[in-house]
């Protein structure tokens, strides 16, 4: 294979995961690191974040087998930790000090929101960083995929089939809160795979009278089975709901969070391809000279989003963007990013209509 020649201000890059751990991390730190070391640029692995930046903890490779066998492992093989001090003009010193030290002249960062934040500052004070996507909820709104979702859904839906089992053998029901954060992705997705007779998610109103109506319907043709499926961003329902069910319906109804399970288990090949797309790709527009920006997938085909506009757009959709900040973007900025959120949301309803329809 030929190898492209390397922009002699690359010399040395980084990779870190940071935030929450996701199924396919792997996967894309070693994507990276070899389509870096193919150009013979050295990678220094990071570990624990963006505190590994900070205390210099990082390990250096010179070659693919040193990344040997971690495409198939769960969690992140560079672990990961929160790192309040990176957001303090003293930490941000100790980060450029020791990046000038180890001549690093870029930083691939793996994670969601917060992991983008600390790209831009990152950017900001000359060290160019590229974005990875890497979150199990889904939640990044300037992609249609994270790494990491799709194990999640996978790990949640064959717990949720076997607490049917025991709903079967019992005539029970079981509410079951997902994990997502704010988001309601898993909970869909997996409410529909899983045949739930009810789905609760954050983006769109729940009927809880019309759900229970329908649980009773479904006991009165004599169905024995009862899954509920609720998003862990409507904090604190799922629990009260099973209380609810189990009051109006007669039908002895347990509570089940799935909770951190969600995060292990070993990255499905969809995360292990998506993840070694995104992170051979985040290489080539390091190395075309593009900074600040995330990697993303849309419509089946990989591009980026400047990050500044990824969080924004992450704000619109969330319901978290300000009057100001709304007021200060420009005519084309506001079409794009509300015609995304449109879709997302259409897309949503589309899959909820289904689940109402076929439960």
């Amino acid at each position: 294979m030929s190898t492209p020649s390397t922009p002699k201000k690359l010399r040395r890059i980084a990779i870190l995961t940071s935030g929450g751990d996701a199924p396919g991390m792997n996967a894309a730190i070693r994507a990276a690191a070899r389509a870096a070391l193919d150009r013979g640029v050295e990678v220094y692995g990071v570990y624990e974040g963006y505190q590994g930046l900070i205390d210099a903890n990082m390990k250096l490779y010179k070659s693919p087998r040193e990344l040997c066998n971690i495409i198939n492992k769960s969690g992140t093989y560079l672990y990961t930790a929160r790192c309040e001090a990176f957001k303090t003009p003293e930490g941000m010193a100790k980060v450029i000090e020791n990046c000038k030290r180890r001549r690093i002249d870029g930083v691939i960062a793996i994670g969601g929101d917060g992991t983008f934040r600390g790209a831009t500052d990152l950017s900001k004070h000359g060290i160019p960083t590229i974005g990875i996507p890497g979150t199990i909820d889904n939640d990044i709104t300037s992609t249609d995929v994270t790494i990491g979702f799709d194990t999640a859904m996978n790990t949640a839906m064959n717990m949720i089939d076997n607490l049917r089992d025991t709903c079967e053998s019992h005539a029970r029901c079981n509410v079951i809160e997902v994990m997502g954060r704010w988001s309601g992705n898993i909970a869909l997705r997996t409410g529909i795979a899983s045949g739930a007779s009810a789905i609760a998610i954050p983006e769109i109103p729940f009927d809880e009278d019309a759900a229970i109506q329908k649980i009773i319907a479904q006991k009165e043709q004599g169905k024995r089975s009862f899954i509920v499926v609720v998003s862990e961003g409507l904090v604190g329902y799922a629990e009260k709901l099973a209380k609810t069910i189990q009051e109006k319906t007669a039908i002895e109804t347990k509570f089940a969070r799935l909770a951190h399970i969600q995060r292990g288990g070993k990255p499905t090949l969809q995360d292990r391809l998506l993840a070694s797309e995104l992170g051979y790709t985040a290489i080539q527009y390091l190395f075309e000279g593009k900074s600040d920006i995330v990697v993303c997938k849309e419509d089946g085909k990989i591009g980026y989003k400047n990050i500044s506009d990824a969080l924004l757009v992450d704000r619109m959709f969330k319901k978290k963007m300000t009057e100001e900040e709304y007021a200060a973007l420009s005519a084309e900025d506001k079409e794009w990013m509300e015609a995304r959120c449109a879709k997302l949301l259409a897309d949503m309803q589309r899959l909820y209509d289904i689940a109402n329809n076929i439960c």
